[in-house]
């Protein structure tokens, strides 16, 4: 089958909708034949200083790279996503920053990645001034304007004084299917690692290389005639330095539509993004759980805004409740909301639709190569087994993990002859086929030999109507090895007990999963995504032992 580079799709897409709106920012407005033409100076500036190729693919095992690595640490934007592009033609291999992170893990994540090149925006200079003499491999800085007013650091070269001087037809590199996609994982549960994709596979996986019925597109003809119909408008609300946002991203490039981001882009605000979909009439808006939803609908209430134009809300990255599904349903007649489930490590694995006033939560149908493996991954679970096991992808899978090729092979094991990828979510299969998500393994709570989900008891006790988020997480206890805690923030004005919140829970589990403190806080810490922070979870509860 022939397979594609991503910048070569992207290309085809250019080809056909040359003058269309490629990616829209405020009052910048920059169509495919610019975006493409950037990119290609881009990629001009990159191997001018040496940035891009060192080794084929096919000399590397699957946790090495033969690429030049480059730090994008920058806030949303049109350079982030440019950039990505830039680097692909250019052969060398953009990869993801938290712009969160202090000093010390963004050392660590620079030196774990090789970082040959970073662009970031000005804000951000003076973090990387301090960077730079401890990084030895960085030979090149991109500064790209904000309105931070900071000055160029010695050295580095202006983002658009060095588009402007550099060839808009690019090096033209023969770019290969083989060329690394990198995506550094969020690190909420340990330090982050680089998934290393191969870009014909990530494309297949995530990218809208599939349909929805998961055929594989076969040629770039295929898509010119899929752009050639329509141009979706998405507003990826989160981050683009988390996955699921440039992936929402690539996937409307590759379908030839419209990439919308709000002017706010150091917080989540939901007024700002209402206005965004009222202002470029934006048909789907991509949500990262209750954590964006709840604000939302604050926002949706004061109704100063006319979104009939959106169609579809995606949730991808946390948890959103039934709660909240069905009140955005009610505020947004006839939007449909998709929760996908999947990892930086597999793509989408499975999806649940709510509309039409109905929803549910944690359930999904499973995507054409997804798959629930045993507990101890021997063996692919069928309908009718009743154990707790992993939920797995194969077939377009990750290459591995970078440096490290022992957490490749624990991630990557053959079963029955096929290789798989086990990011570390449990699951459940269930009658007819779809799979119950219990959440990651990482933050499972072991009490007394029964292993508890935290995000099952999140979910459960989110059906109490006065919390407006939770977080459950495990402290050390000497009865039960561990025990469930919880850290609650309630709805504004709203009022209630720890009594009263597990009177309601435990209508939903079984009562040894309940929590045996609750912590109330007026501030719930999250990602800029909107994804748990669970290590802070545990922070709010001294070790105290129960008897």
């Amino acid at each position: 089958m022939t397979e594609f580079a991503l910048a070569e799709v992207f290309q085809a897409v250019a080809a056909e909708a040359p003058t269309r709106e490629c990616i829209v920012q405020g009052a910048r407005r920059l169509c495919y034949a610019e975006v493409d033409a950037r990119t290609n100076r881009l990629a001009s500036l990159l191997h001018e200083h040496a940035v891009g190729l060192r080794r084929e693919r096919a000399e590397l095992a699957g946790w090495e790279s033969g690429q030049d690595h480059v730090a994008l640490y920058m806030h949303n934007c049109p350079e982030y996503l440019e950039s990505m592009l830039g680097c692909m033609k250019a052969r060398a291999v953009a990869f993801n920053v938290n712009y969160r992170y202090v000093e010390e893990e963004l050392l660590h994540l620079l030196r774990d990645a090789s970082a040959r090149a970073i662009v970031y925006h000005g804000i951000f200079a003076p973090m990387v001034e301090r960077l730079r003499p401890q990084l030895p491999l960085l030979r090149l800085l991109i500064q790209v304007q904000d309105n931070s007013g900071a000055a160029l650091l010695p050295g580095a070269v202006a983002y658009e004084a060095g588009l402007a001087s550099h060839d808009p037809k690019g090096p033209r590199l023969p770019i290969s299917p083989d060329d690394l996609y990198i995506l550094y994982t969020g690190g909420t549960t340990g330090m982050p690692k680089g998934v290393l994709w191969r870009q014909a596979d990530v494309f297949m996986a995530a990218l809208g290389g599939r349909s929805a019925r998961g055929e594989e597109t076969a040629d770039l003809d295929k898509i010119r005639q899929r752009v050639s119909r329509g141009a979706p408008r998405v507003l990826p609300a989160p981050p683009m330095m988390h996955g699921a946002a440039h992936w929402v991203a690539f996937h409307t490039f590759h379908n030839g539509g419209t990439v919308v981001m709000q002017d706010e882009v150091k917080n989540f605000d939901p007024h700002e993004v209402l206005r965004g979909v009222e202002r470029e009439r934006v048909e789907s808006l991509l949500l990262v759980g209750d954590a964006f939803g709840r604000p939302l609908l604050t926002a949706l209430a004061e109704g100063r805004t006319d979104v009939t134009s959106l169609t579809t809300i995606t949730n991808s990255g946390a948890s959103m409740s039934t709660a909240v599904k069905l009140e955005l349903m009610a505020r947004l007649p006839g939007v449909s909301i998709v929760d996908a489930v999947g990892s930086s490590e597999s793509g989408q694995q499975g999806v649940n639709v709510s509309k039409g006033g109905s929803a549910g939560s944690g359930r999904f149908a499973l995507t054409r190569h997804a798959r629930v493996l045993s507990e101890d991954m021997t063996r692919v679970l069928h309908d009718g087994d009743t154990e707790i096991g992993w939920l797995a992808q194969r077939g377009r899978v990750p290459l591995g993990y970078l440096g490290d090729a022992e957490k490749t092979r624990r991630t990557f094991p053959v079963v029955g002859g096929v290789r798989h990828v086990v990011p570390g979510d449990r699951a459940r299969l269930l009658p007819g086929g779809e799979v119950e998500v219990l959440g990651r393994d990482s933050v499972t709570i072991n009490s007394g030999g029964e292993k508890i989900f935290a995000e099952e008891v999140e979910a459960a006790l989110k059906q109490h109507t006065a919390v407006y988020d939770v977080l459950v997480c495990g402290r050390a206890s000497e009865r039960w090895g561990q025990e469930v805690c919880a850290v609650v923030r309630l709805c504004e004005g709203a009022d209630a007990t720890q009594a009263e919140l597990l009177v309601e829970a435990e209508k939903h589990v079984a009562r040894y999963k309940l929590p045996k403190a609750i912590a109330f806080r007026d501030h719930i810490e999250r990602s800029p995504s909107g994804k748990p922070d669970y290590r802070w979870a545990r922070a709010q509860f001294t070790p105290e032992p129960t008897a």
